[in-house]
């Protein structure tokens, strides 16, 4: 894969117009605390997706691996650099909705996370920076290491936090008592 400037422009420009955005919609870009951190590791503090990294952070980048999974079949004639940059913009428009009342309301009611505000600016840049990061991954792996890399991660996430992007995905589309309870089991 060759980036070109054109290709890190456009990559510039939809992580920007992300900040843009959140920010007009009142994002704090740092979070409530106002203070700059690398990595919180505990998902039921205040300060968890307000950070650079978080355990959330390995979701995102599975989701660079589904992105190229999906781009590769639906936009094949691109190039695997055009097809990062509309990966990238995949994840900044879910960073978007993700900090939308519509889906952190969602998120409070019927999800672990009641206590959820929303990601801070630096954590929603730093998620599409994962997702990238994914991507590239995924283009340089062998179909079979990627897929194993990405069970890999949901079984890793499932064992450490009792959560992962499949979980994340059921409990916000088809809510299930007996999982939200498990998650919720005491450590």
């Amino acid at each position: 894969m060759t980036l070109t400037r054109r290709h890190w422009a456009w990559i510039a420009v939809v992580v920007l117009a992300t900040v843009a955005i959140e920010w007009s919609m009142g994002r704090s870009p740092l979070g409530p605390d106002g203070t700059f951190a690398w990595l919180e590791l505990d998902i039921w503090s205040a300060h968890q997706s307000q950070r650079v990294f978080d355990p959330y952070t390995v979701s995102h980048i599975v989701h660079g691996f589904l992105f190229y999974a999906l781009l590769t079949r639906v936009a094949r004639r691109q190039s695997v650099s055009t097809r990062l940059v509309l990966a990238v913009a995949l994840e900044a428009a879910w960073e978007v909705l993700e900090n939308s009342p519509l889906i952190i309301d969602r998120y409070r009611a019927v999800t672990i996370a009641q206590g959820y505000v929303g990601d801070s600016i630096l954590n929603s840049a730093s998620d599409i920076v994962m997702a990238g990061l994914g991507f590239v991954l995924a283009s340089r792996l062998r179909v079979v290491v990627s897929v194993s890399a990405v069970i890999a991660a949901e079984l890793l996430m499932l064992v450490l936090i009792r959560d992962n992007l499949t979980l994340n995905i059921v409990m916000l589309v088809w809510p299930i008592d007996a999982i939200r309870e498990w998650q919720m089991l005491e450590r």
